[in-house]
């Protein structure tokens, strides 16, 4: 029984592998594609640089090499974990800049998604076994306002209400003024306060999605023989949902799971851009504009990383929550 799961995981990270390439190559095609280079800003800004300025910027950023040179350039250096240097503003290592801005970004998208677990969980086993009932009806109603709600939209709201008309809330970066001087205990409510409002965009917009699976997923495995045995059996009600249903009710939500990361980290260039916060989202988005290669690459890498890292563990849930792929069955 173990060795087939064992081969599972190996031919998986394999695949994972390949398309961790393909991923690269088509980004570093794609990005190469975009109107603009690195250097436009630091030569079509400033009169006295000519092109032969340009050129010797392109010969020094590798520029002038075909784009499958440049590219297996980039990998060689990838393989030994070294993502270049920034092409813009103080030129320094690439993995320093994400090394900075990572903490915040992982942080508040884990934060962000305990909570959409925990809430959407309950919502969509409640709504399930209440088929049609008032919770039903009403818990629908709302999530689906709140799938319809473009997040960069609620957070301008949130910001309009919660920040300004009731000033609840900071709008904007993540500490105040004199953040050094406060006590750990007031520096720990100074950070929760900056980042409540985002927070709150990312569970709202995520919240949706997560329940509506787990609803849909729990009405399938409540017709199911096995949990009407047990309720002709004379089980309680919350070992039926818990016990025999929610476990196999998880599987389709485990693979959400996974797949909801690069959405995570996607939205995170909006809501880091409009709530000024200085994470990976607002990295990549300053990367794009300026046509940085190597950083706009460190991020996409990462994401990638982190997508096909997500897909794993949604594999390992399901083995642990399906003993037949356990089996190799």
């Amino acid at each position: 029984m173990i060795f087939p799961f064992f081969k599972h995981i190996l031919v998986k990270i394999l695949w994972l592998g390949v398309v961790f390439i393909g991923i690269t190559v088509l980004s570093f095609w794609v990005i190469h594609l975009a109107p603009g280079s690195p250097t436009d800003l630091q030569t079509t800004l400033n009169p006295m640089a000519g092109e032969a300025a340009r050129a010797r910027l392109e010969k020094l950023y590798g520029l002038d090499k075909p784009v499958h040179v440049q590219y297996l350039n980039w990998m060689s250096r990838i393989v030994r974990l070294d993502f270049g240097r920034s092409m813009s503003g103080d030129h320094r290592p690439v993995w320093d800049k994400i090394k900075e801005r990572l903490p915040l970004t992982l942080g508040l998208n884990i934060m962000a998604m305990f909570l959409i677990l925990g809430i959407s969980i309950p919502i969509g086993v409640i709504s399930a076994y209440y088929q049609g009932g008032w919770f039903d009806r009403i818990s629908t109603v709302i999530v689906f306002v709140g799938f319809a709600m473009p997040g960069f939209w609620l957070a301008l709201l949130l910001m309009l209400f919660l920040g300004i008309a009731y000033p609840l809330f900071p709008i904007s970066g993540l500490t105040s003024l004199g953040f050094a001087t406060l006590s750990w205990w007031d520096k720990l409510c100074d950070l929760a306060n900056h980042l409540a409002l985002p927070l709150l965009v990312y569970t709202i917009t995520g919240l949706a999605g997560m329940s509506r699976f787990m609803r849909s997923s729990m009405l399938e495995v409540l017709r199911q023989d096995y949990i009407l045995t047990a309720k002709a059996k004379g089980l309680p009600t919350r070992t039926v949902i818990f016990h025999h249903g929610l476990r196999n009710g998880l599987l389709p939500v485990i693979t959400l799971l996974g797949l909801s990361v690069p959405g995570l980290i996607g939205g995170s260039v909006i809501i880091e851009s409009i709530f000024a916060l200085p994470g990976l989202g607002q990295l990549f988005y300053q990367g794009v504009m300026s046509r940085d290669y190597p950083l706009i690459m460190g991020n996409l890498v990462l994401g990638a990383v982190l997508t096909l890292a997500g897909n794993m563990l949604a594999d390992f849930g399901y083995s642990l929550a399906d003993p037949r792929i356990r089996a190799g069955k």
